[in-house]
């Protein structure tokens, strides 16, 4: 069996073969995270709410409420201690990862934000923006530190490195850009996607990154040089895919819409995945992969 940190998921509709669904939320559910100890798992809604449940038993534990439009990111803080959400009401609220009492707002994008999150210091965070830009944020006192330019379209995605060092971010204007996360100073810009790019992550090690876009391809590049790697091509339902030889591993299926995000668990037992057919879906991580 492959170790599932070395996978890559998309998934889309058909048949099911999840173990659990999650209902509650209305519209679109647009992004999920796990805790670091996998008990517990976030999801943000086009309802205004983030949710929070059970990683376990899928039950219902609190309803985060404050935004005032679309949530369209979660993200917790290593440690647990802070769960960052992300709104098209333009701003980032952090909550107390534990009784989900709000603890800040963050204010300075000029437009949706997409994307937040956490440098492994759990202190700074990301945030991605249709402003176009990337703010890097001090997640104890709320104030802004930075912000990164260079892209020319919408920021829809945005990933820290393991190692803190870089971040990486992904645009409409059919790029990646890797970025110094301490002065800010742009590294590097990655091109060959021919339309937007909806998403960005660093492999486990950090010597990889994959990045989505609406070109229906994923792409593999090493992150430090910048070199193409692969391109793993087939969409039109649920694909995951082995990330080392590119190959296809299996199709999974079951939701009624598009997905928007998926995430593992961080214990490597489930993965969650958010649709706009207004639901959360749990998927046991090690179904049918051997």
């Amino acid at each position: 069996m492959p170790s599932i940190h070395d996978l890559l998921l998309d998934l889309k509709q058909g048949r099911d073969h999840s173990k659990q669904t999650l209902k509650g939320q209305w519209g679109s559910v647009n992004a999920v995270a796990f805790s670091l100890d996998s008990r517990t798992l976030a999801s943000a809604s086009d309802d205004r709410t983030v949710r929070l449940w059970d990683g376990g038993s899928g039950v219902l534990l609190r309803k985060l409420k404050g935004h005032s439009n679309w949530v369209r990111a979660v993200a917790f803080s290593p440690g647990d201690r802070t769960l960052a959400s992300a709104s098209r009401d333009r701003m980032v609220r952090l909550w107390d990862g534990g009784s989900g009492s709000l603890l800040q707002t963050l204010k300075g994008h000029s437009d949706n934000v997409r994307a937040v999150a956490f440098a492994p210091d759990g202190w700074t965070l990301a945030s991605a923006s249709d402003d176009g830009t990337v703010k890097l944020w001090d997640a104890g006192s709320g104030a802004e530190l930075q912000t990164l330019t260079d892209h020319s379209g919408d920021v829809a995605a945005v990933s820290s490195s393991p190692d803190g060092r870089t971040l990486a971010s992904a645009s409409h204007d059919r790029t990646i850009k890797l970025w110094d996360a301490r002065s800010g100073a742009l590294l590097q810009t990655l091109e060959g996607h021919s339309t937007w790019v909806r998403a960005v992550a660093f492999a486990p090690d950090g010597k990889a990154l994959a990045s989505a876009s609406n070109d229906v391809t994923i792409r593999l590049w090493d992150a430090r040089s910048g070199a193409a790697l692969q391109t793993l091509k087939g969409h039109s339902t649920g694909k995951l895919w082995d990330a080392g030889s590119g190959s296809l591993l299996q199709t999974l299926e079951g939701h009624s819409s598009w997905v928007r995000t998926v995430a593992f668990s961080p214990d490597g037992k489930t993965l969650a995945s958010a649709s706009e057919d207004g639901t959360v879906r749990l998927w046991d991580a090690g179904y049918n992969l051997s």
